[in-house]
């Protein structure tokens, strides 16, 4: 496998708006229902979040529990692989700030809450 085709690998996982949103907001929650994580991450749609969720899923990165229960109970949370994210996910979150700061210097000062999104934020308190 070359270089190129690993580090495509590696950025499929994380690509798109979604997936890297959603796995923040397990890392830093941990164990979580759909609902929950719909009302964490609000301008994703229903699909789509179930989407990402599958996706997720397929490449071992979160765990789905299914619970034999009336009315069904489902919860998402980070495999023990999928931990192994955690540094890139705080290594992309730190180069973002940084960005941010950045731009901010060579264009002018910005709105902050445009300038720096809420998910860019040092994620060291993660499980």
């Amino acid at each position: 496998m070359t270089v190129y085709c690993k580090f495509g690998t590696a950025l499929e996982i994380l690509t798109g708006k979604w997936k890297s949103l959603i796995l923040l907001r397990l890392l830093s929650n941990g164990t979580m229902r759909f609902s929950e994580l719909q009302k964490a991450i609000p301008d994703i749609s229903k699909k789509m979040l179930a989407q990402q969720l599958k996706e997720l899923e397929y490449h071992d990165i979160v765990h789905r529990e299914v619970y034999a229960q009336i009315p069904p109970k489902v919860e998402y949370s980070i495999t023990e692989y999928g931990q192994l994210m955690k540094p890139v996910l705080q290594t992309m979150s730190d180069w973002g700030a940084g960005h941010v700061q950045h731009m901010q210097k060579l264009y002018g000062e910005e709105d902050e809450a445009e300038a720096k999104p809420s998910d860019l934020r040092k994620i060291d308190s993660l499980p």
